[in-house]
Parts: C-alpha cells; structure tokens; sequence
C-alpha cells in the first residue's frame, strides 16, 4: 500500500506544485495515478512478479524511484518559479540553469533536445528546455553510476542473498535455447549499447515529427517535466539493467565453475 500511495504522489508530484494546472489535465494526471497505483499494488502483493524486474534484489528499483521522484520534484519546483516566486524554487531555477549550462555543448544529449526547439524560439524557452534537459541527464547518469557502483564495491545482488532469476528476470526465458550466460551477455551488451545512443536517436527521431514542439505543447510545464525524464531515465535505466544481467551472467559462471571444481574433486577423495 506504501509503494502504491508513493506512485499516485510522483504522479500527481507536478501538477500538485505547478500552479495553473488545467482541469482536464487533473483529470487526466489523477486516472493515470490510479492506474500507476493499482499496478504497483498487484506487483507487490502477488507471490511472483508478472513485469517488474528485480523486485526481489533491492535497492534496484528502490534506486530508480527515489532519483525519478528527486528529479520531477526539482523540474517542478524549477517550473514553479517563473509563475509564483519563492526561495526554494528561485534556487531550484537557478542551479538548474548552471547545470543545463554545463551540459549543452557541441553534440550533447542536451544540446539535442535543444535543438528540437522550432527556429525562432525565444532564448527564455530555450533556457527552460536547457535547464530541464541538463537536469534530468545528469540525474539519470548519476543512478546508473550509483548502481554500478553499488554492483563493484557493494556486492548487489548477493549480499541481500540468494538471488533468483525467474522471480528477477520475468521476462527472460532461461529456456529459451542456447546458453544461459551467453544470452545474459548478448542481451546485457544490447542494453547497454541502447542506453548510451539512446538520449541522442530520440530527440533525432523526434525531429521527423514535423512542428513537433508545438503539436505535443512541448513547453507546457508538466509536458517538459515528463518528456524530459522519459528521455533521461529510460537509456539510464537500460544502463542499469545492461549491468545488472553482466552481474548475473558473471554469478552464474562462477558457480558452474565451482560445481565443475567440486565434481573433480570427489573422484579424488573417493580413491583416497
């Protein structure tokens, strides 16, 4: 019940804090709240997951709600300062701003998004997509980082113990023909390469949408705080899967490495 109430208030986190926020777009933000919530209470209540992975080796997903959640609050709050001035959201705008400002250089996942911006578009726009854009990347690389150290120098997953691949991995099939390890590997490297090319194939692929920042209201709060995450989170959450299954793959050699040591020892101690 905790994680689905967390769910309805991340949802619900931008249009609680951006004034201004249209009727029919409550509405909206309120059914997906609820349809966000119901999910996550069948996955955690069920004896097995359907979709979510990783559910049994926290912190995985523990990790990713808390920077998502991090995220939308700070683009929320940045948001808010141009409408009602305050001093969080005025500090907010402002590091905001040096971050985007840091990121947008030559052919920078930031400066893409940048460029999806219509010609003509006034630098105050600019500056709000910059600042939302930088944000969301360095808070997404920062995630992976933080999980990849947490694979190197903490142990994850073994350390909260046993760990188990058809409860962790519901969609990946451990019979499905061929070698376990090698298919880990194959698809850890597949994830891994998408989630770094990603944050520069979608604002590309963006841009064949004709007008596309005037036909989705590109700069309207809540659209730029949504479309910006998705952008940012999903190559990094790709990342962090990418190496999640390197890890696997890495345990589940090791240990047919010690059942290989430990069937030629036994022949040994028995002629002894």
């Amino acid at each position: 019940m905790t994680r689905a109430f967390l769910m309805v208030l991340l949802v619900a986190m931008p249009s609680l804090i951006v004034p201004g926020v249209a009727e029919d777009t409550s509405q909206m933000v309120v059914a997906t709240a609820f349809v966000a919530a119901i999910m996550i209470f069948i996955e955690y209540n069920g004896s097995s997951t359907s979709i979510l992975e990783f559910r049994f080796a926290p912190p995985y997903n523990r990790l990713k709600f808390g920077f998502i959640a991090a995220t939308v609050l700070f683009l929320s709050l940045t948001a808010r300062s141009p409408i009602e001035a305050a001093p969080i959201s005025d500090l907010a705008a402002g590091l905001g701003r040096v971050i985007g400002n840091a990121l947008d250089f030559p052919y920078s996942p930031v400066r893409s998004m940048t460029n999806l911006m219509p010609v003509g578009a006034d630098a105050k726009s600019i500056d709000a997509v910059r600042s939302a854009a930088g944000v969301s990347y360095a808070a997404a690389m920062m995630m992976a980082l933080t999980f990849i150290s947490m694979v190197l120098f903490f142990g994850w997953p073994v350390r909260n113990g046993a760990f188990n691949v058809c409860l962790n991995l519901p969609l990946f099939d451990p019979t499905g023909g061929g070698d376990v390890v090698d298919r880990l590997q194959r698809d850890a490297g597949l994830n891994v390469s998408l989630g770094f090319v990603l944050p520069f194939l979608i604002p590309v692929g963006l841009v064949l949408i004709t007008n596309f920042a005037e036909k989705v209201g590109y700069l309207l709060p809540l659209n730029l705080i949504w479309i910006t995450c998705a952008w940012a989170f999903l190559p990094a959450s790709l990342i962090m899967r990418g190496v999640a299954m390197y890890r696997i793959a890495g345990l589940i050699s090791q240990k047919r490495q010690r059942a290989y040591a430990k069937a030629e020892a036994e022949p040994e101690l028995q002629i002894a």
